[in-house]
């Protein structure tokens, strides 16, 4: 059992890295809005999860199915159900019957070993969140759901139900408008749950260096559509003063919080300086191609 889902889990790492190399690719075009780039990281995380989908034959695999994979059907009742078989090493697939006993053997012995780094991976994990959240305790309130503590260097929120926005000591005197908006909008997305569910989703494929890159990417992308929201609000001079919050803030990298400082500093105002807001027309016409990129991406190809 247990080396029948790493089977099905190492075919959706295969797929779920071929999404996320498209989306790598595309957030380097500099004109798709940053939220936009945001958005296409569930595609690759959906992959990463689900060995199945709708047939489809506009879909990427119809084309990579030629050279080097295998479309299955899962139940016979719904036929336009299907799975993608990259590693095509087994003569029947519900259940597994590998060609041959020394893959049987492999597949046994390689399974153990990443259900045990996996499980590792996750409890390391859980246990890095809860005692960041303890270290937290001695926060002191400042208003509402913010609050002021010594024991981190850059803003961030923390919590994924009850989230709080923590501030430095040192900066906490200061200006912290531009920082509160920031934050706000990391809790209006539930970005903190969106985090958790990334790195759950790198520790399951961990075997696969790339699952860590997207991870990377994510979390950069995830603070860049933060601001491309908040500069909506803001005038010139405030985007200027913005980017200047962000210059004066320690980055701080963390898996569980979204952090202030957490992104590329000079990426970030980068960003920040050549924003522009989009019209209606240029937010339809990104809506729909999102709209094609996901069906071309989440399809299977046809039996």
């Amino acid at each position: 059992m247990l080396s029948e889902i790493f089977y099905w889990i190492l075919n959706a790492s295969i797929i779920g890295s071929i999404a996320g190399l498209i989306v790598l690719s595309l957030r380097r075009i500099k004109a798709l809005p940053r939220f936009v780039v945001y958005v296409l990281w569930t595609l690759p995380l959906i992959r990463l999860w689900l060995p199945f989908g709708m047939a489809n034959r506009y879909s990427l695999l119809s084309l990579i199915s030629r050279f080097t994979t295998k479309t299955v059907v899962i139940w016979e009742e719904i036929p336009h159900l299907t799975t993608t078989n990259s590693i095509m090493v087994a003569n029947s697939y519900f259940p597994i019957e590998y060609k041959t006993v020394l893959l049987e053997n492999v597949f046994h012995v390689t399974s153990v070993v990443w259900i045990i780094v996996c499980c590792t991976a996750i409890v390391a994990s859980v246990l890095l969140y809860f005692f960041t959240k303890s270290e937290l305790k001695s926060a002191e309130l400042i208003k509402g759901n913010i609050y002021k503590s010594d024991r981190i260097t850059a803003p961030a929120v923390y919590g994924v139900i009850r989230s709080k926005i923590i501030i430095p000591t040192a900066i906490a005197h200061g200006n912290i408008d531009y920082i509160i908006l920031h934050e706000q909008v990391h809790i209006e997305r539930r970005d903190n749950l969106f985090r958790i569910v990334a790195v759950i989703t790198a520790c399951v494929h961990w075997f696969n260096p790339l699952s860590w890159i997207f991870l990377k990417y994510f979390f950069a992308d995830m603070e860049l559509a933060c601001d491309a929201k908040v500069l909506k609000s803001l005038n010139e001079n405030q985007a200027k003063e913005y980017a200047h919050t962000i210059l004066t803030c320690a980055s701080n990298k963390a898996f569980f919080v979204s952090a202030f400082g957490g992104a590329k500093t000079k990426m970030r105002i980068e960003s920040i300086l050549s924003y522009k807001k989009l019209t209606i027309l240029s937010s339809l016409c990104f809506a729909v191609l999102v709209l094609v990129i996901t069906i071309i991406i989440i399809t299977n190809a046809t039996v």
